[in-house]
């Protein structure tokens, strides 16, 4: 429980310090390969980098708490 605790801990700041991460598909390249031949990535759109899902659910938490207490 203690491990569990104290990755969740680690994945918060780094959610908070860097939350953007390399796209998992094309690896941080911004391009993949199809057929041979090199195009942008759907998933990153080319841009390289991934909103990290903890922060795209911190994100939403704050807009739904902020809608709330309008």
């Amino acid at each position: 429980m203690a491990a569990l605790m104290l990755w969740l801990g680690g994945y918060a700041v780094a959610c908070a310090v860097r939350p953007f991460a390399p796209c998992r598909r094309c690896r941080g390249t911004g391009e993949t390969t199809l057929f041979g031949k090199h195009r942008t990535c759907p998933r990153c759109r080319g841009r390289k980098l991934r909103l990290r899902l903890g922060r795209r659910a911190h994100n939403a938490w704050r807009r739904t708490h902020e809608a709330g207490t309008r």
